[in-house]
């Protein structure tokens, strides 16, 4: 295991989790509508899942002798619901991506294996989570505007 390869990589899903802090953070500020009170939470959530994983993964890279990120990459902003379901699925996806290398260059340290597996499991719910609320999000849609046109 080359221990500056993982914590390079480490450091870049880091910055996407701070990234997510920030991402979803306002988008539960500013979803509004009769969608606020299911999706608020949820983004929010996501948030603290985000703050969460950043801390774990903060706390590791220290513990491999790095330094970690404290910046993070551009946040996507919009008040359009689906754009901002789609925007989450993106970066659930790239989160995915991203854990996924790590645990290549980490391959050898079973513990560090480990640790990069459960976040990734977590990272593959919220691929899916995301994927089955755009699902419904495009049927309420789709119904919605088909009720404007009768």
């Amino acid at each position: 295991m080359n221990h500056d390869a993982v914590i390079e990589q480490l450091n870049e899903c880091l910055k996407h989790e701070w990234t997510g802090v920030a991402q979803y953070s306002q988008a539960s500020f500013i979803v509004e509508g009769v969608w606020r009170e299911v999706y608020a939470k949820t983004f929010m959530d996501n948030a603290e899942e985000s703050f969460g994983h950043a801390k774990l993964v903060g706390d590791k890279i220290v513990a491999l002798g790095g330094v970690p990120a404290a910046t993070r990459n551009e946040i996507k902003q919009t008040r359009d619901l689906n754009e901002i379901l789609q925007n989450s699925l993106e970066f659930e996806s790239k989160a995915v991506e991203m854990y996924t290398k790590a645990l290549e260059l980490a391959e050898g340290n079973r513990p560090l294996v480990v640790f990069l597996e459960n976040i990734l499991e977590e990272e593959q719910d919220g691929v899916d989570e995301f994927t089955k609320l755009l699902r419904n999000s495009e049927s309420a849609s789709s119904a919605s505007l088909d009720s404007k046109s009768a």
